[in-house]
């Protein structure tokens, strides 16, 4: 069975980790051909390439395949990819991401593949942007869903919004929640050289945050309750893990505030180092206003530790209140101050959350589940075309 994947870009994140994993899971299968279509990775948020490029023949790349809308490379980038899989004639194309998820289905409808699939990792319409941008992108993830064989989500969040906008119907839906290997999460323990390298004294209290450093993921919102959160418990620090456009822009309004010396900007870190650092934070947070399913969260709690969300998208499947962690209303910067507040108070919450999220982690997260998962979704799809 011939399969090619599609992805915009192989940037450091969830959806492009996800990717890469399975493909290389699926690569494994014996009944399986299986290859990686992606634009090329440009811009501060790194590139997860290496991972997949001394694979021979498992990657292929489109330089016509970029993020930002451009009408001639986009022409350019669907005539391509509707002679790739002319030439290579896959049984399934699995797309990914909002740019290739688009070109990348009706690439695959014109060039006749029997059978299409498409990960929605997170939502390309919200409340997170004007009526206009949600207007054109939720036309045209119907205009593409009318083709679509199947959709996997990685959050019944998902499936609720895209069935709510009029895409597809409940039996094209499959739930495959984002797996990854869980061992170095499940081995995560204090690191006191990782510790003192990053000025981190004995008893201080580390909060965890991993995300890229730009619009929509909460950063502010972790800043506008830093000063009471640091007033009401001074061993507290905050860890962020990750890079992007706005890094100078916080970096400055954490000195601005006083709070210089109780921010750690890690910067983008590889993500086999994600486990060693999550293994220094107490806790973690999360803030993004639009995500599927975060990754950060089931890593934090692979790890044992207790993680604090807002009620947006897929968080709630994972951050379960008072069981794994607190759930909050995106905004609600009061309730925000006083979970963090009892959770560096209280070591034993601490711990029986971090344990409760890392037994539910167990069960679900692992990348062979996904993987296999995946494998039985392709067979079942191809068994109904017989």
């Amino acid at each position: 069975m011939r399969v090619m994947h599609v992805i915009t870009r192989l940037i450091v994140g969830g959806a492009q980790e996800n990717t890469v994993a399975s493909v290389l899971g699926l690569s494994r299968k014996p009944d399986l051909a299986v290859r990686l279509i992606s634009g090329p990775t440009t811009g501060p948020e790194g590139s997860i390439e290496s991972q997949i490029a001394t694979v021979p023949d498992l990657l292929f790349i489109v330089p016509e395949l970029v993020r930002p809308v451009h009408p001639w490379k986009d022409v350019l980038a669907l005539r391509r990819l509707s002679a790739v899989f002319r030439a290579q004639q896959p049984e399934i194309v699995h797309t990914h991401s909002g740019k290739a998820g688009i070109l990348g289905r009706i690439a695959a409808r014109r060039a006749g593949v029997p059978i299409i699939i498409h990960t929605i990792h997170g939502p390309s319409f919200g409340r997170f942007q004007n009526p206009l941008a949600n207007a054109v992108f939720r036309s045209a993830e119907r205009y593409a869903g009318k083709f679509t064989t199947h959709f996997v989500t990685v959050a019944r969040a998902m499936t609720e919004q895209y069935l709510a906008a009029g895409i597809g119907r409940p039996p094209q839906y499959t739930r495959i929640v984002s797996g990854f290997p869980l061992g170095p999460f499940l081995a995560a323990k204090e690191d006191p050289e990782l510790r003192q390298r990053l000025g981190i004294g004995p008893g201080e209290f580390i909060l965890g945050k991993i995300a890229r450093l730009s619009k929509l993921k909460g950063h502010d919102d972790l800043l506008a309750v830093a000063p009471p959160l640091v007033q009401r418990c001074p061993q507290m620090k905050f860890l962020l893990v990750g890079d992007g456009p706005w890094r100078h822009r916080l970096e400055h309004r954490a000195r601005s505030l006083g709070l210089g010396n109780h921010f750690i900007f890690a910067g983008l870190i590889p993500p086999h180092e994600v486990p060693r650092y999550v293994g220094i934070m107490d806790a973690l947070v999360h803030l993004s206003l639009r995500e599927g399913l975060p990754r950060a969260l089931p890593q934090a709690l692979a790890a044992a530790r207790p993680v604090v969300a807002y009620d947006c998208d897929g968080a709630r499947e994972i951050c379960l209140q008072d069981e794994t962690g607190f759930l909050l209303p995106p905004g609600d910067l009061r309730g925000l101050t006083e979970r963090l507040v009892q959770l560096a108070r209280d070591a034993a919450l601490r711990q029986r959350l971090g344990q409760r999220g890392q037994h539910l982690v167990q069960q679900w997260f692992g990348v062979e589940r996904m993987v296999d998962d995946l494998h039985r979704l392709y067979l079942k799809l191809m068994t109904k075309r017989q």
